[in-house]
């Protein structure tokens, strides 16, 4: 009889960035099309001065996913969450949300009750994602528009809506 062998899954390591990681992830967001590409300097920041508030994740030692943010210092109640990465060839893992999850469960978020970020119309994986994060943790979803795109980019971007995640003490335990 044939030996069938199993294939070993992949291990996912969540883990907080460190400057060390800076190259590695500007190297993923280019990766990441329609995200932003910041300077390798801005992700070299990221990694190190707002470590506590953004989540590297690994396979296999390499970089597959990745979320910016910070506590808004005008309201320490928000988690401000920059940008969302994850690597073509980790799709459909759920790790946006699984990363977001992370976060919001880190002693740094404990007095957090919301989660904002900007999303343009068109950006529906962006969309998805929040709806998704939203229900999981019984959230409620508002969004505004925030950046015009003619008040703020001079007509260069589309308009940016500042998304808001409020969700009770309850749900976000559970997440």
């Amino acid at each position: 009889m044939p030996t069938v062998k199993m294939m070993k899954k992949p291990e996912l390591t969540f883990r907080k960035p460190n400057a060390e990681d800076g190259s590695a992830i500007w190297e993923l967001v280019k990766t990441c099309k329609p995200l932003d590409e910041n300077s390798m300097y801005c992700n070299l920041l990221q990694c190190d001065h707002f470590r506590d508030t953004c989540v590297m994740v690994e396979r296999d030692g390499a970089p597959i996913g990745w979320v910016s943010g910070y506590i808004t210092p005008s309201d320490p109640d928000a988690f401000f969450v920059w940008q969302v990465a994850v690597s073509p060839d980790a799709r459909g893992l759920g790790l946006g949300k699984r990363m977001l999850k992370h976060l919001i469960s880190r002693s740094e978020a404990d007095e957090c009750t919301q989660i904002k970020t900007t999303i343009t119309k068109s950006n529906e994986a962006s969309w998805a994602l929040f709806r998704s994060f939203a229900r999981s943790v019984g959230g409620d979803l508002t969004s505004e528009a925030h950046f015009t795109k003619d008040d703020h980019f001079d007509g260069h971007a589309a308009t940016e809506h500042m998304v808001t995640i409020t969700f009770e003490e309850e749900a976000k335990a559970a997440a």
